[in-house]
């Protein structure tokens, strides 16, 4: 894939699979890895799955304190050294984002990262600390 696809979006706070991403896992032919990011909304997840990519660029990064990514992006690469391989990089919409209006939409999204991935990384500002450690749990209580 040249650039990220939608594959969950998120509109009016229900979440729908894109026929087109479903098309493109579904013509993939070789073992694949997911590797999901999720966490606090504009705490820097969309760079780090573009570094995962090798990449520069791919997912869109904001510059203002507006999340960017919506629902759940997906962008399938070689997997670095795996040449048979296929890494499914999954990046999501930021939680506890104030302007969605819905907790539960942040639950859904984490529960649905979580189920997808072979690998999870939550994404998390400063140590962890119980305060990282509450904010990781509070999804599963939705």
């Amino acid at each position: 894939m040249e650039a990220p696809v939608c594959l969950v979006e998120n509109r009016k706070h229900r979440l729908h699979a894109s026929p087109e991403a479903l098309r493109l896992l579904s013509d993939i032919r070789q073992p694949v890895v997911v590797v999901s990011i999720v966490g606090l909304y504009r705490t820097g997840k969309s760079y780090l799955m573009n570094k995962l990519a090798g990449k520069n660029s791919g997912f869109p990064l904001g510059s203002t304190v507006q999340a960017k990514t919506k629902g759940i992006w997906m962008w399938c690469v070689p997997y670095p050294d795996r040449p048979n391989q296929t890494l499914v990089l999954l990046d999501t919409e930021g939680l506890g984002d104030v302007e969605k209006g819905s907790s539960q939409n942040d639950t859904w999204i984490f529960a649905l990262a979580v189920l997808l991935s072979s690998t999870l990384v939550y994404n998390s500002m400063g140590t962890i600390d119980q305060a990282a450690l509450d904010k990781l749990q509070y999804p599963s209580q939705g």
